[in-house]
């Protein structure tokens, strides 16, 4: 296949053994998307603005981190695009983590009160017009919205399809359940997810997970189907352009709001 071909070429640049799915390369939407460290940042920024604001209403010692009344945290279970990938992880962890290291880390600050709890709202709503100030929604939101529907077109294409199935029964081959993709294995019920997002990483589920990773090594499962996101995303970046520029340009003025905000407020 062509598209196998131009993995094998480009291999010098990668990892012999992919762990993670940045191993694999840029994608081209990458230069639009929200990233992590925008993400630390924009909470930074946020947590900033909701002192100051909460300060206004009479809250002066309201904390920068601070944990909800009577919470008890909460995590969310994350996989790369490709689902499992780090062989050791996969014999250790399963599909789920070490609990003793969560994903999320919890707030650092004491426990909100009830009345600051009642004017965060109104403080966050404030917080998040002022880091949005300048933005068009439509915007911002078009490179989300698009990548939704890029999904769905790599879902359809053939070439992945067709990989997934030599996956599938690779996997099945070893006496383990024939899931239709990764994604499917990663999010089976069997694993009975907790309220963290963590399983309960039995026996079965870290033994399937291990096929999981060698079948993708086996047949460069994750080589392949990163190749046909690149694809969709290029011929969809090419139809709209416009768009997407007016995206990146929402995005950029997003990340300058912030820059603003730490300066004057960190």
């Amino acid at each position: 296949m062509a598209l196998l071909a131009a993995i094998c070429a480009s291999g010098p640049e990668r990892p012999e053994v992919i762990r993670t799915g940045s191993n694999l390369g840029p994608l081209p939407a990458d230069r639009y998307a929200y990233t992590p460290q925008d993400y630390q940042r924009s909470q930074q920024a946020s947590a900033l603005l909701i002192r100051q604001c909460m300060a206004k209403r009479g809250h002066r010692d309201f904390p920068l981190d601070p944990r909800y009344p009577g919470d008890g945290g909460s995590m969310t279970a994350v996989a790369t695009a490709y689902g499992a990938l780090d062989l050791a992880d996969a014999r250790r962890w399963g599909y789920g983590w070490d609990p003793a290291k969560p994903l999320v880390p919890g707030p650092k600050d004491r426990r909100m009160t009830n009345a600051e709890l009642t004017d965060l709202p109104a403080c966050g709503a404030e917080a998040n017009r002022r880091l949005m100030r300048g933005i068009d929604l439509r915007d911002w939101r078009y490179a989300t919205t698009r990548e939704v529907e890029v999904a769905k077109a790599v879902m359809l294409d053939a070439r992945l399809r067709a990989a997934w199935d030599v996956w599938s029964r690779c996997v099945a081959d070893q006496g383990f359940t024939r899931y239709r993709n990764p994604i499917a294995a990663y999010t089976d019920e069997a694993w009975q997810r907790g309220s963290d997002g963590n399983t309960r990483q039995t026996r079965r589920e870290r033994a399937t997970a291990v096929a999981d990773v060698t079948c993708k090594r086996r047949h460069r499962t994750a080589e392949l189907w990163h190749s046909v996101r690149a694809q969709k995303q290029a011929v969809d970046i090419a139809q709209h352009r416009d768009r997407y520029a007016a995206g990146l340009r929402a995005l950029r003025a997003y990340r300058a709001n912030i820059t603003e905000v730490l300066r004057k407020l960190g």
